[in-house]
């Protein structure tokens, strides 16, 4: 890790400090100037990532980006476009593919283990904004976009569900609520969960229009169906993914706070409960399973394994070979299906995914 840049020199400097990074940065073109670096890694708000992106690939940088990829359909367009031109490696931060027995449902169902995929059904729900004085850039519009909870974390379960059965959403309908509407904004800034901690703070109240609920009906471009409900106001749930395909010959289910474990149903003989074990996965899944079985991997591991995918791409060189990680294309695919969910909101129908 040759640097770090924050959003203050003097934050950038706390930052490497405690991080044993050698180089903190004073500004993005700072850090784009330096030859050093190869690879830039944004994780800055939601607002800033298409300018940054932009300018990172104008650079000759590779980029990892956290999601969602840009603010609009318009902005994921065109950096889609830039990419696809771009001498260098472009990718979009959807860690939860890259938990081992997710790789594992993909490559079985590839593979037409559960046969025709009937329908899709699971959640993403959280807590961490359950209260009014819960507070985070993420609940203001011109901060993250329109769309918070769909755009925060339901588009890791909409990208996850795309990737391991393979189809596309082409329609929706959405109902999202606000169940906050005003929050107590803390004076100062506040990072992500640290409310959380309970700490006492001077607070301004502040209107609300985002999202914290959405239920989302779903049509895939091979006639599955699927449901997904997003929340970040569930009272328990700190961080929960869950998922169940059901197929013609088997279905086959997965829960975040029990990762290491894949239910799989059948109709005609017992089910299965597969525990993560590289010795049993299927070869794909192996590759990014690093610990022998009982010796559990879990939500950090899904980052490394990721960027693991990613480094070891560029390091082939060879950008005709297909990409095994999310690029900006699926970045574009997900943000122009939170504009149909928004659109599908506010219109009370089913629309059409204009990707």
């Amino acid at each position: 890790m040759v640097g770090i840049l924050a959003s203050t020199p003097e934050k950038g400097k706390q930052a490497a400090d405690a991080l044993g990074i050698s180089r903190a940065y004073h500004r993005y073109d700072e850090l784009l100037a330096d030859p050093a670096v190869s690879v830039v890694h944004l994780t800055s708000p939601n607002r800033l990532h298409f300018e940054q992106c932009k300018q990172a690939m104008a650079a000759g940088k590779h980029v990892i980006c956290e999601k969602p990829l840009a603010m609009n359909p318009s902005e994921t367009a065109e950096l889609m476009a830039l990419a696809e031109k771009a001498p260098v490696v472009t990718a979009v931060c959807y860690n939860v593919r890259f938990y081992p027995l997710n790789v594992e449902a993909q490559q079985r169902i590839a593979a037409g283990e559960l046969g025709n995929i009937y329908h899709v059904t699971g959640s993403y729900v959280q807590d961490w904004l359950l209260h009014d004085t819960d507070f985070n850039w993420r609940v203001l519009a011109e901060e993250g976009g329109e769309l918070r909870a769909v755009a925060d974390i339901g588009t890791h379960w909409l990208d996850l569900i795309s990737w391991i059965v393979g189809r596309d959403v082409e329609q929706v309908c959405a109902q999202l609520a606000t169940v906050v509407p005003v929050r107590r904004r803390p004076v100062g800034s506040v990072e992500t969960f640290q409310s959380k901690l309970g700490i006492a703070r001077e607070t301004v109240p502040v209107p609300i229009a985002t999202d914290d609920y959405g239920a989302l009906l779903l049509r895939f471009r091979s006639g599955a169906h699927g449901s997904c409900t997003v929340s970040q106001v569930t009272a328990g749930r700190k961080n929960c993914i869950r998922y169940e395909v059901a197929g013609s010959k088997a279905s086959l289910a997965w829960d975040s706070e029990r990762p290491n474990e894949m239910w799989i149903g059948h109709r005609d003989r017992p089910n299965e409960l597969l525990i993560r074990d590289p010795a049993l996965l299927q070869t794909e899944a192996r590759r990014f399973a690093n610990y022998p079985g009982g010796h559990n991997e879990g939500f950090p591991d899904s980052f490394k394994q990721l960027f693991r995918a990613i480094y070891e791409y560029i390091e082939a060189g060879d950008w005709k070979a297909p990409r095994p990680f999310p690029t900006f294309a699926d970045g574009h695919r997900e943000v122009a299906l939170c504009d149909a969910v928004l659109r599908s909101h506010r219109e009370n129908r089913w629309l059409d995914v204009r990707a």
